[in-house]
């Protein structure tokens, strides 16, 4: 069902965009740098469940009405878009997604649920999802449906190991960094703008 050919160069352009900068990916490093592999395994993981999210959603036709509905797209948008904005500006605030100073660390469960909803409430993925993955079905070859699962459940789990390795490289950055607040302070500036960047941008998505 999957010519070899064909799977290697779906592979790479997988890790491609696994390797693009973006909010998920900037969680799963915070959380590295914050409190270990872990935590950023868990958030790697997360977004990763979020994609598969996504994929299920293309496949059993959310995301088609999502593009067809003038009004569920202009929802899921806002959704989106208010979620990461709300991170960045959280972020901002609190300077604390990498923080290095003993403090009260996160649940693992509230790591997870961060991770898989900036995932699963941006619409970008979705999209990106409906319009990526049926350039690699073959309807010649089997059931669209199962082949749509089986490429995003590919796509998933390269991202959530992905988005982990790069969390736990992250946190062996953690000692260099542990007496150079400055430079903490400005990953954390850097990764709240991204957030508000990226929700702005999905904000201003138009449908297709």
């Amino acid at each position: 069902m999957f010519p070899i050919e064909v799977f290697l160069t779906y592979t790479l352009a997988c890790l491609l965009l696994v390797i693009s900068p973006g909010p998920d990916n900037i969680l799963a490093i915070g959380r590295g740098l914050s409190q270990g592999k872990l935590a950023a395994c868990i958030s790697g993981s997360a977004s990763g469940v979020g994609i598969l999210f996504h994929v299920l959603t293309a496949t059993f036709g959310l995301t088609v009405l999502i593009q067809t509905s003038a009004m569920a797209f202009m929802v899921v948008k806002l959704i989106g878009a208010a979620y990461l904005i709300w991170l960045g500006m959280k972020v901002l605030r609190s300077r604390s997604l990498i923080n290095l100073t003993p403090t009260s660390k996160q649940p693992l469960k509230t790591i997870f649920c961060t991770g898989f909803l900036s995932a699963a409430l941006n619409p970008k993925p979705g999209m990106f999802v409906l319009a990526f993955i049926p350039q690699f079905v073959n309807p010649e070859l089997g059931s669209v449906s199962t082949q749509m699962i089986a490429y995003g459940f590919w796509f998933a789990l390269l991202t959530g190991i992905g988005f982990s390795l790069m969390g736990i490289f992250s946190s062996k950055l953690t000692a260099y960094l542990q007496n150079k607040p400055k430079v903490i302070n400005g990953l954390n500036l850097g990764a709240g703008l991204t957030f508000i960047t990226s929700g702005l941008a999905v904000a201003a998505l138009k449908q297709r």
